[in-house]
């Protein structure tokens, strides 16, 4: 059976019952953190998968399967997940669909479409990217013209196109913020939700990508509070990490570190999520499961402080 075809029967009989699918994940989630990180443990199949993420302890995790994956293997670790009560948090699709090099921008939407339709067979929270950029060089990287109106309406009509190419039911393709292209910050969200007016487009939320200033990172609670007060119903998954900032420099330059090492006010970020348990929190950017493991402790420890269940 076909992938989107195999898609278009589940998510129909799921609303069939009456039941939205993307509400199934969770046998109790009532202030419960769903935190997640990338397993470094080799699995062979769903159940060596689910073994390696409960001895992390993780109640999300990483989509574990690739866009070339089978229909019937998707629908294994889909059930695996369930039965594990493992939200799957995203899918990544990391490209540049906007790309002024017309090959590049081709392969990474042909690369959105795929990665939501595995967010949406696997039942994932959502299916993440960047906006892209206008830099022919650097996928993710700074140019002129990305703040200009002319890039704002081509997000806008990639995501159009993204979305209803699959026309997703039980997921959403989110866009992460970014310190050099639309979203930067909140409003900036918020103008592109309603510009694109889709309901299957959500935000991915990281607030160190936001954090482009000193006032803002030392003041970072005042960001968190206002990203979730302004964008909550939107928020479909969220990264873990943290930052610091250099001393001996003459313009302000950011370094990421492990959670707890930095000025990341978790505190007042596992505040927030305590209002919204359903969302998955992912740590990412770290190099071994030791610094993964250390980071876990710690924001597992702000979170009971909270009143999260770990």
């Amino acid at each position: 059976m076909k992938r989107r075809q195999f898609s278009k029967i589940t998510g129909a009989s799921l609303l069939g019952l009456g039941i939205n699918p993307t509400l199934t994940w969770s046998k109790n989630t009532e202030n419960t953190l769903r935190l997640g990180g990338p397993v470094f443990e080799k699995y062979e199949n769903p159940e060596t998968w689910v073994k390696a993420i409960q001895k992390l302890n993780y109640k999300a995790a990483y989509c574990p399967v690739g866009t070339d994956a089978s229909a019937e293997l998707i629908k294994a670790y889909e059930s695996a997940a369930r039965k594990a009560d493992i939200v799957i948090a995203e899918v990544g699709a990391w490209s540049n669909p906007i790309s002024p090099d017309e090959a590049t921008a081709k392969a990474a939407f042909q690369k959105c479409v795929d990665s939501l339709q595995l967010s949406e067979d696997i039942g994932a929270n959502c299916c993440v990217n960047i906006a892209g950029s206008n830099n022919r060089e650097n996928w993710a990287g700074p140019h002129p013209d990305n703040f200009s109106k002319e890039t704002f309406d081509q997000i806008v009509e990639t995501t159009r196109k993204i979305i209803d190419e699959v026309n997703p039911k039980r997921t959403f393709f989110t866009l992460e913020a970014m310190p050099w292209i639309f979203p930067e910050n909140p409003d900036s969200y918020l103008q592109l939700l309603k510009a694109i007016d889709r309901k299957a487009f959500g935000v991915h939320l990281d607030p160190v990508n936001m954090m482009v200033s000193p006032a803002v990172f030392y003041k970072n609670a005042a960001l968190i509070k206002e990203c979730f007060a302004k964008l909550g119903p939107y928020i479909k998954s969220c990264h873990a990490k943290d930052l610091v900032l250099k001393e001996r420099t003459f313009m302000p330059q950011f370094d990421e570190v492990i959670p707890g090492r930095g000025m990341m006010d978790y505190r007042a970020f596992m505040g927030e999520i305590k209002n919204l348990p359903h969302i998955p929190l992912m740590m990412e950017h770290l190099d071994t499961e030791e610094e993964y493991l250390e980071g876990a402790g710690y924001i597992r420890s702000i979170a009971e402080e909270v009143g999260l269940k770990t």
